[in-house]
């Protein structure tokens, strides 16, 4: 096997490895040759049946030592490729890493980079590889929309916002495949709790926003850049990396206050999107640039919310405000003047309450799943 196809045999493991499944194109193999170096395609190859392994397992699938091993793992992670952290017991696990959505391209644009000639051209890859992407969903439409929109949620919408004694609360249904599972551990509310929680967080740039920059075109929303977090052993893995920053609680809480004051909305992600596990990591996303996020979706938005938004029109004055800072646009301004919004768009963020001048806007809670289809172009 020649060096190019042991490239494609790595890429389609990857592609299997969680995350977007990934067709493997030439784009792709350009992308991985930045990542993996040749001496180490053939370590890839060893997570082909099993993603995530312990060093006595690795060694049967891999024929190497222990010391060959160590050696090919500590390059890869330090590349965003293989997550390497103890489990519960403190054995530790070796896990391939999908390229993104949680992978290879969220640890890259973590971490500080220079603009360095080799930057740019990863990026641009990237870019050409969503291009790709997009044009393959566009053309197979009516076959994977209507797929993707009955998978799990991929992240959770924390709400900012804490209801204020002049609004009146709202009933909501909660939707009947939901009530079966009232009995699992329900996760925080409330963005400060879900803080309170961890004693290891660390810090890193948005990915998102850190990757538009690399390509010209800046944030609109805000200049903040260090707004990505992660908790427990996502939190070591990334410091130890070099992708973040230990921090504080307190420190944390106020990078999330500049967040809030940014408009900009906490989603939380949980390990293997099951939200009854703790979170791993939260982002804080902007419109503009987050790629879960209406404007640059490519597959459909599935998330998971406790929140709906709720407008008492006998408050309302119709600034236009909730429609302005409204990341999913299903805030909007009725014939009568009066705010309205969008039950099936509404991510239950709390962005709309938080800035609302006439505090008419309160958020319900209740469980409920939200997808969000890309427009058919």
């Amino acid at each position: 096997m020649n060096i190019d196809e042991k490239y494609k045999k790595a890429g389609e493991i990857i592609s299997t490895a969680g995350g977007t499944p990934l067709p493997v194109s030439d784009t792709l193999i350009k992308l991985l040759k930045h990542f993996i170096m040749e001496d180490e395609v053939d370590f890839i190859a060893a997570f082909a049946d099993k993603k995530s392994q312990t060093m006595e397992q690795l060694k049967q699938s891999s024929g190497l030592s222990e010391e060959e091993i160590n050696k090919k793992v500590k390059a890869l992670a330090g590349r965003g490729v293989i997550f390497n952290q103890p489990n519960s017991k403190g054995i530790m696990v070796f896990r391939l890493l999908p390229l993104f959505n949680v992978g290879t391209f969220e640890y890259k644009f973590m971490g500080k980079l220079e603009k360095t000639d080799k930057d740019k051209e990863i990026s641009a890859l990237f870019s050409q590889l969503f291009v790709d992407l997009n044009s393959l969903v566009q053309d197979n439409y009516d076959v994977i929309v209507p797929m993707l929109m009955g998978t799990p949620p991929v992240d959770r919408t924390v709400t900012v916002f804490e209801n204020k004694p002049k609004n009146e609360p709202v009933k909501i249904v909660i939707n009947e495949k939901l009530e079966a599972a009232k009995d699992r551990i329900v996760p925080s509310q409330k963005v400060e709790e879900l803080i309170q929680k961890f004693d290891e967080i660390a810090l890193g740039h948005c990915f998102c926003r850190h990757y538009q920059d690399m390509l010209g075109t800046p944030c609109k929303q805000t200049d903040e850049r260090e707004t990505c977090f992660t908790f427990g052993k996502s939190a070591r893995f990334t410091s130890e990396q070099g992708f973040s920053r230990m921090i504080s609680k307190e420190e944390a809480l106020s990078v999330l206050k500049r967040a809030e004051e940014a408009g900009l909305v906490h989603k939380a992600y949980h390990p293997n999107f099951d939200t009854s596990k703790d979170e791993t990591s939260i982002c804080n996303c902007c419109r503009c640039c987050c790629a879960n996020g209406v404007d640059h979706m490519i597959a459909p938005i599935s998330n998971v919310t406790n929140f709906l938004a709720s407008v008492n029109e006998d408050l309302c004055i119709g600034c236009g405000k909730c429609v302005k800072h409204c990341h999913t646009y299903a805030a909007y301004l009725k014939d009568n003047k009066k705010a309205g919004r969008k039950e099936d768009l509404c991510i239950g963020c709390g962005v709309c309450a938080h800035f609302c001048p006439q505090n008419a806007i309160s958020m319900i809670e209740g469980e409920r799943i939200v997808r969000i289809p890309p427009k058919k172009k």
